[in-house]
């Protein structure tokens, strides 16, 4: 069973390449908005949450050398400001509201998710743009319903394309995107 797994990521990890602008891209915003005294959200749901939190937590912390903590917020994290805004605003809400409040022209919002799907997704990267955010995607699959609502949209094609294969792409490009936005933020 493992070999059947490394064999199928292998072939995922190759073609990845295609991405490598625009996650380039991405973390020019990203630094940009660091160097302009904003700051980075994250969110996603379940797994893809995880993937929110994993990128937020190596600009607040660090993620390979030491420098400044940088401001990366999952917004998917509190579990009591979510289940107040999805037992107020139901849970397609959750994220929204809070980038409504949070969000700032200038800042950068990264949403996951695998399906592209998410309902709650797509109304953060709306509510994003409607408040001057810049705005990435990493989803799997067609992109879904949150197709061409980012402005860096990056959609893993796996062979295998089950949430487990894209989220383990997506983990990948956000070690590469951390590491572009270190290494130019330490002049390196």
């Amino acid at each position: 069973m493992l070999t059947k797994h490394i064999e199928e990521l292998q072939k995922d990890l190759q073609t990845l390449v295609v991405h490598e602008e625009k996650l380039n891209a991405l973390a020019d915003a990203v630094l940009h908005a660091f160097n302009s005294d904003g700051k980075l959200l994250t969110c996603g749901n379940g797994g893809s949450a995880a993937e929110a939190a994993h990128l937020a937590e190596e600009f607040t912390g660090r993620f390979y050398r030491e420098r400044k903590s940088l401001p990366g917020i999952c917004l998917s994290i509190d579990g009591t400001l979510l289940t107040c805004i999805g037992n107020d605003y139901g849970f397609d809400e959750i994220f929204a509201r809070q980038v409504s409040s949070l969000g700032q022209p200038g800042d950068v919002l990264i949403a996951f998710t695998s399906s592209g799907n998410s309902e709650n997704i797509v109304r953060a990267l709306v509510a994003a743009k409607e408040r001057g955010l810049v705005t990435g995607l990493f989803s799997g699959k067609t992109g879904g319903k949150c197709r061409g609502l980012a402005d860096f949209e990056i959609c893993v094609q796996s062979v295998n394309p089950s949430a487990m294969r894209i989220q383990e792409c997506h983990q990948l490009m956000l070690h590469a995107l951390c590491e572009r936005v270190e290494v130019t933020f330490l002049g390196l």
